[in-house]
């Protein structure tokens, strides 16, 4: 793998600048949006293996197999859906111009908006950064990307994989740490897509806001599940382990914490230990756990579990697992709202396990709180399941299982309020990377010639239309 080198903030300006004029000299055809999208699929499918261990080595150790499936088959699987339904949303729609507008008619066309700036975050490293980069080509865009600094690795092999694949006045690649993406996000991109958390999240806002730059933020938050009490606990925890220790547990749409019939709620916990033994219990099984990201999260998350321990709370490590940056997965039963893991967003594998009296209690406690990017109803009752979709708005829902609405390609992903802004995936984003052009064709002969004063000669035929 190469070495890691910076690119100068100096250099960012006139690389948009580079990639406009390209754009702008010769916007991309439906043909040649196919075609890129195919290049980028095969260069990809080919590097598997070489992405898998660039990101191993960024995490210091993370699971080939989760690698695969969520940095791999999510981005290949996009692509596809993206193909497959090129041709159908870049077809120009008809749509009625009004009896009052005859004999005019009228289409909307998705016009590519020009170069598309896309800040990627560390824990996906490259779905977070292909998936929104494809999409803007599907749209017809040009793409000029940051990946995470915290990843450098991977950095370094999506710089050489898509430079392998387009020219560099299609795509480029910026390099470098936070003062290269506050610089970044400065740029008067014609769309800006940025994944990261809410506190960064506004410095972006901020940013785009003096270019009027256009947005899609995908932030995070505390993503609830919501446990009925006519759920099977076996299932349940089975599911919640995979959403939650997924990846280390940092994920945006991981569970952040978990509501739960309150004479369950012990119940849980001992479900939860068997499958987290069975997962990770035994010689070489922590392969397939995910280290921390790097020493600074790692002492963030044991600064959750150390206050905690100051309030006296019960934490249960539910296995155990030794290694640099290795914090087995943890459950902190019913921590009160100011303790320290209930006021930010965990992204790690520390799960709070909260009891309640009843459902309505349960929505009322999430629905206090800041829109989350994800909820999780468990329950085989459908009303109740309604009763908490009624209650509880967030950017989207999987029902009886977690993560998996991020992989349904038809389904728009994206947050509300803190935690997002804007969504993206299949058709979401082709559009939210497009401008929707109204046209309006008129006829050679048409009743609006008639619409000149003096007004007096068609009072009549104004009356009439304004009835």
């Amino acid at each position: 793998m190469p070495a890691h080198s910076d690119t100068p903030i100096e250099e960012l300006p006139p690389t948009l600048g580079r990639l406009r004029d390209a754009w702008r000299a010769r916007k991309p055809d439906r043909t040649q949006r196919g075609d890129d999208l195919a290049r980028l699929r095969a260069a990809l499918r080919s590097r598997l293996d070489e992405m898998a261990a660039a990101i191993a080595a960024d995490f210091g150790h993370r699971s080939v197999h989760e690698s695969l499936v969520a940095d791999g088959l999510t981005v290949l699987s996009e692509i596809d859906h993206l193909r497959a339904n090129l041709r159908r949303w870049a077809k120009p729609r008809r749509v009625g111009a009004g009896w009052r507008l005859w004999p005019a008619r009228a289409e909307v066309r998705m016009e590519p908006v020009g170069v598309v700036g896309v800040i990627s975050p560390w824990n996906y490293p490259v779905n977070l950064a292909l998936i929104p980069l494809a999409t803007a080509i599907a749209a017809g865009n040009h793409v000029y990307l940051k990946p995470s600094e915290l990843t450098p690795r991977t950095a370094e092999f999506l710089r050489a994989l898509l430079a392998e694949v387009f020219p560099p006045g299609r795509v480029a690649v910026a390099l470098g740490g936070s003062d290269t993406g506050a610089a970044f996000a400065a740029l008067p991109f014609d769309h800006l897509v940025f994944t990261g958390s809410t506190a960064v999240g506004r410095k972006v806002m901020a940013a785009a806001a003096a270019n009027l730059t256009p947005l899609t933020l995908e932030l995070g938050g505390k993503s609830p599940a919501i446990v009925c009490a006519d759920f099977p606990l076996e299932q349940a925890a089975a599911r919640l382990a995979t959403g939650k220790w997924f990846n280390g547990g940092q994920t945006c749409i991981a569970p952040d914490y978990v509501l739960v019939d309150a004479a369950r709620r012990d119940a849980l916990v001992e479900a939860l230990r068997r499958e987290v033994r069975a997962r990770y219990a035994g010689d070489g099984a922590a392969s397939d756990y995910t280290r921390i990201i790097n020493s600074a999260h790692a002492a963030r998350l044991q600064g959750y579990l150390d206050d905690a321990a100051r309030r006296g709370l019960t934490t249960v490590a539910l296995a155990e697992l030794d290694g640099d940056r290795l914090l087995a997965p943890t459950v902190v039963l019913d921590p009160p709202d100011d303790a320290a893991l209930m006021q930010e967003e965990i992204f790690g594998p520390i799960l709070p396990v909260l009891g309640y009296a009843t459902l309505d209690e349960a929505i009322a406690f999430v629905a206090a709180r800041d829109r989350p990017l994800a909820l999780y109803p468990f329950s085989r009752d459908r009303r109740c399941v309604e009763r908490i979709l009624d209650g509880v708005l967030a950017g989207g829902v999987t029902v009886n299982d977690t993560l998996l609405h991020f992989g349904a390609n038809a389904l728009p992903f994206g947050g509300i309020g803190a935690s997002g802004m804007g969504a993206y995936h299949g058709r979401a984003g082709f559009d939210a990377m497009s401008k929707a052009l109204p046209i309006l064709w008129q006829r050679r002969l048409a009743a609006s010639d008639l619409l000149k004063p003096p007004y007096a000669r068609i009072d009549r035929i104004v009356r009439w239309l304004v009835r």
